[in-house]
Protein backbone atom coordinates (compact mmCIF):
# COMPACT_ATOMS: atom_id res chain seq x y z
CA UNK A 1 0.00 0.00 0.00
CA UNK A 2 0.92 3.63 -1.07
CA UNK A 3 2.28 5.59 2.09
CA UNK A 4 -0.50 8.02 3.19
CA UNK A 5 2.60 10.81 3.10
CA UNK A 6 2.63 9.59 -0.84
CA UNK A 7 -1.01 10.36 -1.40
CA UNK A 8 -0.80 13.70 0.89
CA UNK A 9 1.93 14.72 -2.17
CA UNK A 10 -0.46 13.60 -4.96
CA UNK A 11 -3.41 15.42 -2.98
CA UNK A 12 -1.18 18.98 -3.76
CA UNK A 13 -0.09 18.29 -6.65
CA UNK A 14 -3.40 17.64 -8.23
CA UNK A 15 -4.59 21.23 -6.31
CA UNK A 16 -1.35 22.60 -7.90
CA UNK A 17 -2.27 21.79 -11.40
CA UNK A 18 -6.21 20.41 -11.43
CA UNK A 19 -7.08 23.32 -13.57
CA UNK A 20 -4.59 22.53 -16.34
CA UNK A 21 -7.14 19.56 -17.57
CA UNK A 22 -5.35 17.30 -15.46
CA UNK A 23 -6.33 13.47 -15.40
CA UNK A 24 -6.21 10.51 -13.42
CA UNK A 25 -3.11 8.98 -15.53
CA UNK A 26 -1.38 12.45 -15.20
CA UNK A 27 -1.25 12.03 -11.25
CA UNK A 28 -0.37 8.38 -11.71
CA UNK A 29 2.22 8.74 -13.51
CA UNK A 30 3.86 11.16 -12.24
CA UNK A 31 4.17 9.13 -8.88
CA UNK A 32 5.36 6.26 -11.03
CA UNK A 33 2.42 3.99 -10.41
CA UNK A 34 -0.19 1.95 -12.29
CA UNK A 35 -3.75 3.92 -12.75
CA UNK A 36 -5.95 1.09 -11.25
CA UNK A 37 -3.23 0.24 -7.77
CA UNK A 38 -3.02 4.53 -7.29
CA UNK A 39 -6.82 4.61 -7.70
CA UNK A 40 -7.35 1.86 -5.05
CA UNK A 41 -4.45 3.42 -2.65
CA UNK A 42 -5.91 7.12 -2.91
CA UNK A 43 -9.74 5.56 -2.36
CA UNK A 44 -8.34 3.85 0.99
CA UNK A 45 -6.36 6.78 2.18
CA UNK A 46 -9.10 9.83 1.30
CA UNK A 47 -12.40 7.96 1.43
CA UNK A 48 -13.31 8.92 -2.23
CA UNK A 49 -11.91 8.34 -5.59
CA UNK A 50 -9.74 10.51 -7.54
CA UNK A 51 -12.24 11.35 -9.91
CA UNK A 52 -14.90 12.57 -7.47
CA UNK A 53 -11.54 15.03 -5.44
CA UNK A 54 -10.95 16.39 -9.19
CA UNK A 55 -14.74 16.67 -9.39
CA UNK A 56 -15.26 18.55 -6.14
CA UNK A 57 -11.97 20.77 -6.60
CA UNK A 58 -13.63 22.00 -9.53
CA UNK A 59 -17.32 22.69 -8.33
CA UNK A 60 -15.60 23.90 -4.91
CA UNK A 61 -13.27 26.48 -6.14
CA UNK A 62 -15.71 27.95 -9.13
CA UNK A 63 -18.01 28.52 -6.21
CA UNK A 64 -15.32 30.74 -4.81
CA UNK A 65 -14.76 32.58 -7.60
CA UNK A 66 -19.17 33.05 -7.72
CA UNK A 67 -18.50 34.48 -4.35
CA UNK A 68 -15.60 36.61 -5.23
CA UNK A 69 -16.14 38.05 -8.55
CA UNK A 70 -20.05 38.96 -8.16
CA UNK A 71 -19.79 40.49 -11.69
CA UNK A 72 -18.47 38.15 -13.86
CA UNK A 73 -20.75 35.88 -15.99
CA UNK A 74 -21.80 32.04 -14.17
CA UNK A 75 -21.44 30.91 -17.52
CA UNK A 76 -18.24 31.80 -18.38
CA UNK A 77 -16.66 30.78 -14.69
CA UNK A 78 -18.36 27.36 -15.84
CA UNK A 79 -16.12 27.64 -18.92
CA UNK A 80 -13.13 28.18 -17.52
CA UNK A 81 -13.25 24.88 -15.27
CA UNK A 82 -14.40 22.80 -19.57
CA UNK A 83 -18.22 22.88 -18.76
CA UNK A 84 -21.03 23.89 -20.84
CA UNK A 85 -23.58 26.22 -19.63
CA UNK A 86 -26.40 23.68 -19.02
CA UNK A 87 -23.65 21.14 -18.10
CA UNK A 88 -22.04 23.18 -15.36
CA UNK A 89 -25.79 24.28 -13.90
CA UNK A 90 -26.66 20.67 -13.34
CA UNK A 91 -23.00 19.58 -12.01
CA UNK A 92 -22.86 22.48 -9.54
CA UNK A 93 -26.35 21.95 -8.33
CA UNK A 94 -25.71 18.15 -7.78
CA UNK A 95 -22.90 18.63 -5.57
CA UNK A 96 -23.96 22.00 -3.91
CA UNK A 97 -27.56 21.12 -3.74
CA UNK A 98 -28.06 24.59 -5.02
CA UNK A 99 -27.71 25.96 -8.68
CA UNK A 100 -24.67 28.67 -9.29
CA UNK A 101 -27.82 31.29 -9.67
CA UNK A 102 -29.19 30.39 -6.64
CA UNK A 103 -25.89 30.41 -4.65
CA UNK A 104 -24.95 33.78 -5.67
CA UNK A 105 -27.92 35.37 -4.72
CA UNK A 106 -27.66 33.31 -1.03
CA UNK A 107 -24.27 34.96 -0.33
CA UNK A 108 -24.11 37.38 2.52
CA UNK A 109 -21.96 40.32 2.55
CA UNK A 110 -23.25 41.75 6.08
CA UNK A 111 -22.71 38.74 8.57
CA UNK A 112 -23.30 35.39 9.00
CA UNK A 113 -24.19 32.13 10.92
CA UNK A 114 -21.22 30.72 12.87
CA UNK A 115 -21.28 27.11 11.80
CA UNK A 116 -18.77 25.59 14.11
CA UNK A 117 -20.46 27.70 17.25
CA UNK A 118 -24.35 26.81 15.64
CA UNK A 119 -25.40 29.58 18.70
CA UNK A 120 -23.50 32.37 17.41
CA UNK A 121 -23.86 34.94 15.17
CA UNK A 122 -21.30 37.79 13.52
CA UNK A 123 -21.33 41.22 11.88
CA UNK A 124 -18.91 41.56 9.31
CA UNK A 125 -16.95 44.75 9.56
CA UNK A 126 -16.66 47.69 7.02
CA UNK A 127 -13.80 47.69 4.18
CA UNK A 128 -12.63 50.05 5.64
CA UNK A 129 -12.04 48.81 8.71
CA UNK A 130 -10.47 45.76 7.11
CA UNK A 131 -8.82 47.68 4.89
CA UNK A 132 -6.92 49.30 7.87
CA UNK A 133 -5.77 46.07 9.34
CA UNK A 134 -4.64 44.57 6.17
CA UNK A 135 -1.03 44.52 4.70
CA UNK A 136 0.01 43.21 1.28
CA UNK A 137 3.42 41.30 2.51
CA UNK A 138 5.78 38.41 0.64
CA UNK A 139 5.83 36.00 3.62
CA UNK A 140 9.11 33.87 3.28
CA UNK A 141 8.71 29.95 2.78
CA UNK A 142 8.99 27.62 6.03
CA UNK A 143 10.25 24.12 6.26
CA UNK A 144 8.05 22.17 8.46
CA UNK A 145 6.57 19.14 10.12
CA UNK A 146 3.25 18.64 9.23
CA UNK A 147 0.08 16.88 9.88
CA UNK A 148 -2.57 16.58 6.90
CA UNK A 149 -6.66 16.93 8.54
CA UNK A 150 -9.22 15.63 5.90
CA UNK A 151 -12.82 16.31 7.44
CA UNK A 152 -14.73 19.39 9.68
CA UNK A 153 -12.14 21.72 10.71
CA UNK A 154 -13.97 21.98 14.21
CA UNK A 155 -11.72 18.85 14.80
CA UNK A 156 -8.65 21.45 14.64
CA UNK A 157 -8.34 21.94 18.27
CA UNK A 158 -8.02 18.57 19.59
CA UNK A 159 -5.63 17.68 16.76
CA UNK A 160 -3.38 20.25 17.29
CA UNK A 161 -3.26 19.57 21.31
CA UNK A 162 -1.94 15.44 20.19
CA UNK A 163 -0.10 17.03 17.12
CA UNK A 164 1.99 19.55 19.91
CA UNK A 165 2.40 17.16 22.62
CA UNK A 166 3.80 14.27 19.81
CA UNK A 167 6.45 16.94 18.39
CA UNK A 168 7.34 18.73 21.92
CA UNK A 169 10.55 18.15 21.29
CA UNK A 170 11.09 20.05 18.71
CA UNK A 171 9.57 23.07 19.64
CA UNK A 172 11.54 25.65 20.62
CA UNK A 173 10.94 29.67 21.50
CA UNK A 174 11.15 30.51 18.12
CA UNK A 175 8.74 28.07 16.32
CA UNK A 176 6.05 29.64 15.01
CA UNK A 177 2.51 27.16 14.49
CA UNK A 178 0.68 27.35 11.38
CA UNK A 179 -2.44 25.60 9.45
CA UNK A 180 -1.88 25.54 6.00
CA UNK A 181 -5.76 26.04 4.53
CA UNK A 182 -7.13 25.04 1.16
CA UNK A 183 -10.91 25.49 1.69
CA UNK A 184 -13.84 27.49 2.33
CA UNK A 185 -16.23 25.66 5.16
CA UNK A 186 -18.79 27.45 3.35
CA UNK A 187 -18.55 26.02 0.28
CA UNK A 188 -16.28 22.50 0.93
CA UNK A 189 -18.49 19.75 2.96
CA UNK A 190 -17.22 19.69 5.81
CA UNK A 191 -16.00 15.95 5.88
CA UNK A 192 -13.70 17.18 3.45
CA UNK A 193 -12.07 19.99 3.94
CA UNK A 194 -8.06 20.04 3.99
CA UNK A 195 -6.13 21.49 6.52
CA UNK A 196 -2.65 21.11 7.57
CA UNK A 197 -1.38 21.81 11.10
CA UNK A 198 2.48 22.88 10.78
CA UNK A 199 5.34 24.07 13.15
CA UNK A 200 8.19 25.16 11.76
CA UNK A 201 12.08 23.77 11.73
CA UNK A 202 15.42 25.19 11.28
CA UNK A 203 17.48 21.88 10.37
CA UNK A 204 16.95 18.72 7.87
CA UNK A 205 15.45 16.01 10.28
CA UNK A 206 14.68 11.94 9.69
CA UNK A 207 11.15 12.47 9.38
CA UNK A 208 8.62 11.27 6.32
CA UNK A 209 5.94 14.22 7.02
CA UNK A 210 8.51 17.12 6.46
CA UNK A 211 7.80 19.53 3.48
CA UNK A 212 8.04 23.34 2.41
CA UNK A 213 5.01 26.10 3.18
CA UNK A 214 5.44 28.10 0.30
CA UNK A 215 5.59 31.68 0.77
CA UNK A 216 4.78 34.58 -2.05
CA UNK A 217 2.38 37.44 -2.09
CA UNK A 218 -0.55 37.56 0.57
CA UNK A 219 -2.56 40.04 1.73
CA UNK A 220 -2.24 39.34 5.74
CA UNK A 221 -4.59 40.74 8.87
CA UNK A 222 -3.46 40.76 11.84
CA UNK A 223 -6.31 39.36 14.41
CA UNK A 224 -6.68 39.95 18.01
CA UNK A 225 -9.36 37.60 19.27
CA UNK A 226 -11.20 34.38 20.67
CA UNK A 227 -10.27 31.41 18.86
CA UNK A 228 -14.17 30.74 17.89
CA UNK A 229 -14.07 34.47 15.55
CA UNK A 230 -11.16 33.41 14.44
CA UNK A 231 -13.93 31.69 11.08
CA UNK A 232 -16.42 34.79 10.58
CA UNK A 233 -13.56 37.06 9.91
CA UNK A 234 -11.80 34.97 7.79
CA UNK A 235 -14.86 34.95 6.11
CA UNK A 236 -15.69 38.73 6.26
CA UNK A 237 -12.23 39.10 4.49
CA UNK A 238 -13.31 37.25 1.72
CA UNK A 239 -16.78 38.40 1.52
CA UNK A 240 -16.34 42.02 2.45
CA UNK A 241 -12.53 43.04 1.69
CA UNK A 242 -11.56 40.66 -1.11
CA UNK A 243 -13.92 41.53 -3.75
CA UNK A 244 -13.56 45.48 -3.38
CA UNK A 245 -9.74 45.39 -2.75
CA UNK A 246 -8.51 45.62 -6.45
CA UNK A 247 -6.51 42.40 -5.40
CA UNK A 248 -7.18 38.83 -7.17
CA UNK A 249 -6.77 36.10 -4.74
CA UNK A 250 -4.34 33.53 -5.91
CA UNK A 251 -5.53 29.68 -6.13
CA UNK A 252 -3.26 28.61 -3.68
CA UNK A 253 -3.73 27.89 -0.19
CA UNK A 254 -4.03 30.09 2.59
CA UNK A 255 -2.67 30.49 6.25
CA UNK A 256 -2.87 31.17 9.66
CA UNK A 257 0.20 31.96 11.48
CA UNK A 258 0.28 32.09 15.29
CA UNK A 259 1.48 34.76 17.03
CA UNK A 260 0.47 34.55 20.54
CA UNK A 261 -1.62 31.71 21.86
CA UNK A 262 -3.28 32.26 25.78
CA UNK A 263 -4.71 28.37 25.87
CA UNK A 264 -6.59 29.55 29.36
CA UNK A 265 -9.00 31.37 27.61
CA UNK A 266 -8.78 30.36 24.03
CA UNK A 267 -7.27 33.88 22.99
CA UNK A 268 -5.22 34.32 19.80
CA UNK A 269 -3.06 36.94 18.40
CA UNK A 270 -2.40 35.55 14.47
CA UNK A 271 -1.95 37.07 11.02
CA UNK A 272 -4.66 35.99 8.68
CA UNK A 273 -3.01 35.38 5.60
CA UNK A 274 -4.82 35.21 1.81
CA UNK A 275 -2.59 34.46 -1.13
CA UNK A 276 -3.47 37.55 -3.85
CA UNK A 277 -2.08 38.50 -7.02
Amino acid sequence: MIKSEVINQSIDYIIEHFDENLSIEDVASHFHFSKFYFCRCFKEVTGESVYEFIKGLKMDQSAVDIKLGRSRQITGIGLDYGYSSSNYSSAFKKHHNVSPVEFRKSINITGMANPFYPKGASRFHSFQDYNHNIKIQEIPDFSVIYERLIGSYVELKEKWFLFLHKYREYIKSDTLFIERFYDDPMITRLNRCICDICITVDKPLDLDNLSIVKGGRFATYRYKGEIQDIFCTIQGIYSVWLPESGYEMDKRYGLNIYREIQKENEYVIMDLCIPVK
